[in-house]
């Protein structure tokens, strides 16, 4: 027995080292394969992308295309930072789960508790409404346009507007758009106050407060809440959009300033000690992260819908939406996923974690041609076809 036990380990040994080839050599296929999408995108003298894919713990890819700025010398790397848009919403409910981790808040307090003098429309809008978008609180880029019509001051992309003047223009509104937890809508003003109750309950500004409890711990030391004029961002990736078919430099519009809904800049690096931290609880334990992956429900417990009427932030009109605390979580072809994705003034941007396959993936651009949300899952389906 022991003889033939002999005989057989070296042709296990060998089985097992043409298993490992053949895995590396479907992981080094993927990897072309992959390249030659991300090259299709764009050229090497223009604007680009970053882009990088996370398999069982280790990255496996993770490259820079293109330009920080049209005319510029700097090449797009790893560490180059972007602005992130709506994917900085993961981190402002990450800062929200610490307060209520940390007890000084709780998921039902009402915005007539943080704010006694809100509208009486707030005494029934929740914590828990304004993370999951359930909140009906009026849209504040309209509440602009209404007051610019009145004859406010205009703002623009150099006089930006600031969270206090948002929070402003909702005390001033009457009413809400619907009663909160009766219908679903995307909404940047709920993710603006609750910038605005992490500075209010924790007593420190926003940035501060996700650099303390957020980018320190997890060293992502190149992400920053950008304020201009208070902090500044390094290596940083300038905005583009096309213009009569040619590229033009739009970095920033009235709205780029205001924190909760965006102005967090990150690059690959530091977003992949995130994605880590995700996995590994870092931050918080299991049971504190899982409400945030609980997809949310009406009042009536239906499932959500997206408004039927289609604009900007209304990605798929009529169709349900499943979405936890600052994460989409419908699946995609049967992986389960918890995902992102943020456009702005010249960035389009997604991260994609398919949590049970334990890949996720991470596309970046410094332009609007460059469509990150249908990139990504490209992507996935080239390393699920070659099981990587």
């Amino acid at each position: 027995m022991r003889t033939a036990l002999i005989y057989l380990l070296p042709l296990v040994a060998l089985l097992m080292s043409g298993v490992q080839a053949s895995r590396a050599a479907e992981e080094q296929s993927s990897v072309k394969q992959i390249d030659a999408l991300i090259s299709s995108v764009t050229k090497p003298t223009e604007p680009g992308l970053a882009v990088l894919v996370k398999k069982d713990g280790k990255v496996t890819f993770e490259k820079g295309y293109g330009m920080r700025q049209l005319g510029g010398a700097a090449k797009i790397t790893p560490e180059t930072n972007f602005r992130l848009a709506s994917v900085s919403k993961q981190f402002t409910a990450m800062s929200i789960m610490l307060l209520v981790h940390d007890g000084k808040l709780h998921y039902d307090d009402r915005l007539t508790d943080i704010w006694p003098d809100f509208p009486a429309y707030g005494r029934a809008i929740t914590i828990r409404h304004l993370l999951t978008h359930t909140s009906g609180l009026p849209d504040y880029e309209g509440l602009m346009e209404k007051a610019e019509a009145a004859g406010a001051p205009r703002w623009t992309a150099t006089r930006q507007i600031q969270n206090d003047e948002v929070l402003a223009l909702l005390k001033k509104a009457k009413s809400g758009k619907f009663a909160p937890g009766t219908s679903w809508e995307y909404s940047n003003s709920g993710f603006v106050v609750l910038a605005q109750i992490v500075e209010k309950v924790s007593g420190m500004p926003f940035r501060d407060f996700v650099e303390r409890r957020i980018f320190a711990p997890l060293q992502m030391a190149h992400s920053v809440v950008y304020q201009k004029g208070i902090n500044e961002i390094r290596d940083r990736a300038y905005g583009h959009s096309k213009a009569k078919r040619r590229l033009v430099r739009t970095d920033q519009s009235s709205t780029s300033a205001t924190l909760g809904d965006g102005g967090i800049y990150s690059n690959l690096e530091d977003l992949a000690k995130w994605d880590e931290a995700l996995q590994s609880r870092t931050l918080l334990s299991e049971q504190d992260m899982a409400p945030a992956l609980v997809p949310v429900k009406l009042n009536n417990g239906s499932e959500p819908h997206w408004p039927t009427k289609g604009d900007s932030d209304n990605l798929e009109p009529g169709k349900p939406v499943s979405y936890g605390y600052g994460w989409f979580l419908n699946p995609y072809q049967g992986h389960a996923r918890m995902w992102h994705s943020g456009t702005t003034m010249g960035f389009r941007l997604v991260v994609q974690r398919f949590t049970a396959d334990h890949l996720t993936i991470i596309v970046l651009c410094n332009r609007m041609d460059c469509d990150a949300s249908t990139l990504a899952p490209k992507i996935a389906e080239l390393i699920f076809a070659g099981k990587w």
